[in-house]
């Protein structure tokens, strides 16, 4: 019996410890699997913030706004090696929105393929996924400037842009050896090909049919190139000899000299592509079919027939009636295409009810025209503007508004409609007279363009009259003057300085805003009075949230998008109820004449890729507004020369503490007195490290910008900053 016990335990005891390991096994075979499963948080994050920005469309099955696992429950168009993210195909599935902000942790993506969608709206995202070797967006609606951060994928193979609205090449190609093909078709570049397209040693395919490049091709004779499509630019010189060699050719549509249609017909004008419609069909294959047009010309034999028969016409009369008609053929075709150039240079056809056309950066010749899009999708974005307008609604400008006129240059005759300029249109004598002849008793600043004046109407409206320097502007002031009022006067947002009127009579060129009180955030931060108390926190926050959304309806509404340019504090004007308000908004084109004219306070707020190549950017503007947050914090200017040399510039001092909590409470503006939410403190500092990062491709968007101001508000239930009301009563953080 004790024998058959023991024999019974020891048969327990060894099923008991099949057990054990059979379940100890069923759980590491789990475990391991759901290790194998789990994706990369980075990766996570980013396709959920993807997802949010493309409005979490129902579509993308599996895809959630948060956490998920894109790699073990198999969203749609993901493909993963392990916990990685290696391939995101979303072809053709009628998605809207944009990419992410944050895409450039997704390191290990090697291919990209958002095609045949209606992404866009704006700019290509800086922050792309640095070691892509596909990159796929084409036939969408992106708008802007190439992003520079593609400049730096060095894997890159395979980059296909076309289809799109986008406008200039802000791309170094010198480290792309990789790429093997390149598509920038159906878009409006204009300008010279660029010279880093020599460097593309490894290039067969290149399409950029259907643009405005002008200049020669000669940039693209040493590349190895089987298949090139050039048609409908407005390119002109000879084409190389090793290029015409290459078995797929397109150049109809240019001017080349040695073209086998050059001397047959002028060059045919370029009419830009319809707007394209979000494709269902073929969503795979890229749309880079050469785009070609039939010249319609017939070599025909002129010789003639009936070569006996005895004409009663001499010769030299028939001779001097074909070159009648080659002159005629030849003025006729001179004015057509000339006609065709000065629409272009103006940007619409005055026959047409057709919208101003962008011009490429840096031209003086117009201004873009800024076109408001989808106003409802913005809620409280906008405010109406008076349309009270004394002019008729042309105005021909034959000459100079005065023979005064410092700039004495005379100015082409150009016809004006005035009538979308929603502002009053005032008289040089209405402003004489409001301003006393624009006395120094008047005078309440000078900015980068000119005086400002205030200015009391016969209305007792107070207004503050700009005065534009003719230095700051091109050779043709009063048309130019005439384009940028009516730019500004589309500029609709309750955090932009509004443009009440304007004057472009007897030589002068004048601005009338809206007169505010309390005068800049510069001089209330900077330059006490002895009368303004200091700004509260909550204050401090309202008019950084402001002036994030005025930069946001610039960036991400207005269309074409705007760029400031020249964002800073003396930029950002008070309303007695401390609410911000935006100026010099408009005036980007007029940049590069004041960049000569450099001082301490805009060293300051410059981005460090603007110091080194001039380029500005939507990227430099949300660098310029941390820099005022910057201010808001510490009280501190942006460039001091009163301090110790390592702590004249703000944001080389402030930026290696900004996450210390010691630290940062020690660079707290005093004034502040202690009163402030810690937390809030921190992630008003951690949006400030956000924004003034080295890299424009690290810098978030502004809208994010905003996103993060707004949580920032109702984490410490600071209800009135969101609704714009002032409050200036002392606050404890929520949390």
């Amino acid at each position: 019996m004790v024998k058959a016990s023991e024999g019974s335990f020891r048969a327990a005891s060894a099923m008991a410890s099949l057990r054990f390991t059979g379940v100890a096994m069923l759980l590491l075979v789990a475990t391991s699997t759901v290790v194998t499963a789990d994706t990369s948080s980075d990766d996570v994050t980013a396709l959920n913030t993807f997802y949010t920005s493309l409005n979490s469309p129902s579509q993308l099955t599996n895809w959630v706004p948060q956490n998920g696992d894109p790699c073990g429950q198999s969203w749609l168009g993901i493909t993963c090696s392990g916990s990685r993210v290696i391939t995101i195909k979303l072809p053709g599935m009628g998605l809207k929105g944009t990419l992410g902000y944050n895409m450039n942790i997704l390191t290990a993506l090697v291919e990209l393929d958002v095609s045949y969608n209606n992404l866009g709206g704006s700019d290509i995202p800086y922050n792309l996924p640095p070691n892509l070797e596909r990159l796929n967006l084409g036939n969408n609606s992106f708008t802007g400037t190439l992003p520079y951060s593609i400049s730096q994928m060095a894997a890159l193979k395979y980059l296909n842009l076309g289809h799109n609205q986008l406008s200039d090449i802000n791309v170094m190609f010198s480290q792309l050896t990789n790429l093997t093909a390149l598509d920038l078709s159906d878009n409006t570049f204009s300008g010279t090909l660029p010279e880093s397209f020599s460097s593309l040693t490894s290039l067969t395919m290149l399409h950029l049919q259907n643009n405005r490049f002008s200049g020669t091709i000669d940039v693209l004779s040493d590349l190895p190139l089987t298949d090139l499509n050039v048609a409908n630019n407005q390119l002109s010189g000879a084409i190389p000899d090793r290029l015409k060699s290459i078995s797929n050719l397109q150049t109809s549509g240019n001017s080349f000299s040695n073209s086998p249609a050059a001397q047959a017909q002028p060059p045919p004008t370029y009419t830009p592509s319809p707007p394209r419609q979000p494709s269902t069909g073929n969503p795979g294959k890229s749309d880079t079919t050469p785009s070609t047009r039939s010249n319609g010309v017939n070599g025909g034999d002129d010789s003639g027939g009936g070569g006996g028969r005895s004409s009663k016409i001499g010769g030299g009369a028939v001779a001097g009636i074909v070159m009648s008609l080659v002159v005629l053929g030849a003025m006729v075709a001179f004015f057509m295409i000339k006609r065709k150039s000065m629409r272009d240079q103006r940007g619409h056809d005055p026959e047409k009810n057709e919208p101003l056309r962008p011009i490429a950066s840096g031209k003086f010749n117009q201004l873009r025209a800024i076109n408001i899009v989808s106003p409802a999708a913005k809620d409280g974005l906008h405010k109406t503007v008076s349309m009270n307008l004394k002019p008729p609604s042309k105005i021909e400008l034959h000459k100079s508004f005065d023979e005064s006129d410092p700039t004495n240059k005379p100015v082409m005759a150009k016809s004006i409609d005035l009538s979308s300029i929603r502002a009053t249109a005032y008289t040089v004598a209405d402003l004489q007279t409001a301003t006393d002849s624009f006395s120094a008793d008047n005078l309440i600043g000078e900015g980068s363009f000119g005086r400002v004046y205030s200015a009391n109407m016969s209305d007792n409206k107070v207004l503050a009259v700009k005065k534009i320097n003719f230095s700051a502007l091109p050779s043709n002031p009063s048309n130019f003057f005439i384009d940028l009022v009516v730019n500004i006067s589309k500029l609709n947002h309750p955090n932009i300085s509004e443009l009440d009127g304007y004057c472009s009579e007897h030589g002068q060129c004048l601005l009338a805003y809206e007169f505010y009180r309390n005068g800049s955030l510069h001089d209330f931060l900077h330059m006490p009075d002895g009368y303004s108390k200091p700004l509260s926190w909550n204050s401090r926050v309202k008019i950084a949230l402001g002036s994030a959304r005025a930069l946001e309806y610039m960036h991400e509404t207005c269309s074409p998008s705007v760029i400031h340019k020249n964002f800073k504090s003396s930029n950002i004007l008070l309303d007695d109820e401390l609410n911000p308000h935006l100026s010099d908004c408009g005036f980007a084109d007029l940049i590069p004449k004041q960049e000569l004219q450099e001082s301490d306070e805009n060293t300051g707020y410059r981005a460090p890729e603007v110091t080194m190549s001039g380029q500005y950017s939507q990227k430099s503007d949300v660098y310029s507004f941390g820099v005022v947050m910057l201010e808001l914090l510490t009280g501190r200017k942006a460039f001091d020369r009163s301090q110790p040399w390592p702590q004249q510039s703000l944001v080389r001092w402030a930026t290696p503490q900004l996450h210390d909590i010691d630290a940062l409470d020690q660079m707290v503006d005093p004034a502040l007195e202690g009163l402030y939410p810690a937390k809030s403190l921190s992630r008003f500092a951690d949006a400030i490290a956000l924004c003034v990062q080295p890299e424009p491709e690290f810098r978030p968007p502004m809208s994010e910008v905003v996103q993060s101001l707004v949580r920032l508000v109702q984490r410490s239930s600071m209800g009135s900053v969101l609704s714009g009301e002032s409050n200036s009563r002392r606050y404890q953080d929520s949390e």
